[in-house]
């Protein structure tokens, strides 16, 4: 039988005491907590960038660059960290350096690559667990349902047609549309009027991606009560969304996590290429045939929207066919919609790369994204609960990355890849290594004492 039941370690197993957490765990755990609270400001698309480079320099030690061996994965995104760097500089050396180019690259930079880099490489450096991140996370998608009934009651009144700018915000130049705080409106759905919300992000398909990743990290969560509203909450905001490839890749993702649990569900991809057969024999259609028709209701449901981003995708792949190596670095056309305009590689993260990074930068995030998959496949195949829950909603991530640029909506879900590099922490085999600068440099008795932590420890596994 499938089994997709959520970790169940026990209940009555004692809490951490919130007042005895170490300092970078604290200030992560508060930061996800207090979410409503950054939002209604207006600055938690600069804090949580400001509040992980804080927690890096602050807790910055050179041991810790050999005390502990960082992922593969980790690497990997330091690396497209570096070509968007670099392709960026060549972008902006064509167009003069502006200030206002260079200054909202900059802040691009912190809020994506840079951030992902950092998010998985703290909890290496410091203590970060993952049952805590998992807590944090839990309350916050609890609060989803909260938030949601009061966006509810208001688009019942009839109130908060209009958008509102956060206090904090007004003090921050440039753009605010990002920072709106906008209230719950009515859009139609296959031609129904449904609700539908943004909460906490710019735009309700980001929604979708959080309340995903959301409902599988609280699978985690230990408390069940909590577990129970945290994952209610996670669906509620998965369905205001009307994010409709999120809703696609929840049940993709469900069917992956059973797949790590049941020798039937192993078996899936054989009864479904069965299933699929039998289908087209019985229908009479072809293969391509079957896939177009649901693909057509996809389309269908909002059809404007569908076309919009059909239109600035091909135009984004034919801008990039101009400049197919290392891209343009920075956003330098747009696409003409009606009465606006939008920008170039606004929506598919693998449109945004070629034409931003080229082919050297699409194949180092290719590798990024296929080195954190595996990273995470040897332990969750050995049934470890968080890395299975981890792999099943990577998948699901890089298929939504096909509707929304990572690098856009990366700053609103900072906490997974937090919650990723605290599996990869805990996962991490402990192996006797070089733990101080002075053992690097011929210190005899640091070496000395390394030299006999290695004979203990070949001692005991003996």
């Amino acid at each position: 039988m499938l089994n997709i039941t959520p970790s169940t370690e026990s209940s009555t197993q004692k809490d951490f005491p919130l007042g005895t957490l170490p300092f970078p765990e604290r200030v992560i755990y508060w930061t996800i907590v207090l979410t409503p609270l950054w939002w209604l400001s207006g600055i938690q698309t600069l804090l949580y960038p400001v509040m992980i480079v804080g927690l890096f320099v602050v807790t910055f030690d050179f041991n810790k660059l050999i005390k502990t061996s960082l992922p593969a994965c980790a690497w990997a995104w330091l690396a497209m960290a570096i070509v968007m760097v670099w392709t960026a500089i060549i972008g902006l050396g064509s167009v003069g350096f502006g200030f206002q180019k260079t200054a909202a690259f900059a802040v691009t930079f912190l809020k994506s690559y840079c951030l992902i880099f950092l998010c998985l490489t703290l909890p290496f450096w410091n203590q970060i667990r993952v049952r805590v991140v998992t807590r944090a996370v839990a309350w916050m998608a609890t609060g989803y349902l909260a938030a949601i009934v009061i966006q509810l009651i208001i688009l019942f009144l009839g109130l908060g047609k209009t958008s509102l700018v956060p206090p904090l915000a007004r003090l921050i130049p440039g753009d605010k549309l990002s920072l709106l705080i906008k209230f719950a409106v009515f859009q139609p759905f296959f031609g129904i009027p449904l609700p539908r919300t943004e909460l906490y992000t710019p735009d309700p398909p980001i929604l979708g991606v959080c309340a995903l990743l959301c409902f599988f990290i609280c699978l985690g969560e230990t408390d069940r009560r909590l577990r129970k509203f945290a994952l209610a909450g996670s669906l509620s905001a998965l369905l205001i969304s009307q994010s409709r490839l999120a809703w696609v890749c929840f049940p993709l993702a469900l069917l992956i996590l059973a797949c790590f649990s049941s020798r039937w569900a192993r078996q899936g991809s054989l009864w479904g290429a069965s299933f699929t057969s039998l289908l087209c024999a019985l229908l009479g259609l072809t293969l391509s045939q079957l896939i177009n028709k649901p693909w057509e209701i996809f389309n269908g449901a909002r059809a404007e929207s569908s076309k919009d981003r059909e239109l600035v995708v091909r135009k984004t792949l034919e801008a990039w066919q101009e400049s197919p190596w290392v891209g343009w670095g920075i956003i330098r056309g747009s696409v003409k919609w009606y009465t606006y305009e939008i920008a170039l590689g606004s929506f598919s993260t693998y449109a945004s790369v070629l034409y931003l990074h080229g082919i050297v930068g699409f194949i180092v995030f290719v590798v990024a994204l296929a080195l954190t998959l595996w990273n995470f496949w040897g332990s969750a195949v050995r049934g470890n609960p968080s890395s299975k829950q981890a792999f099943a909603s990577l998948v699901a991530l890089y298929v939504l990355c096909q509707a929304t640029p990572l690098t856009w909506m990366t700053v609103y879900f900072w906490f997974f890849f937090i919650w990723l590099g605290a599996i990869l922490a805990e996962t991490q085999p402990t192996e006797a290594s070089i733990t101080s600068w002075e053992q690097l440099s011929g210190d005899r008795e640091a070496q000395k004492n390394f030299y006999q932590i290695v004979d203990e420890n070949q001692v005991s596994f003996s």
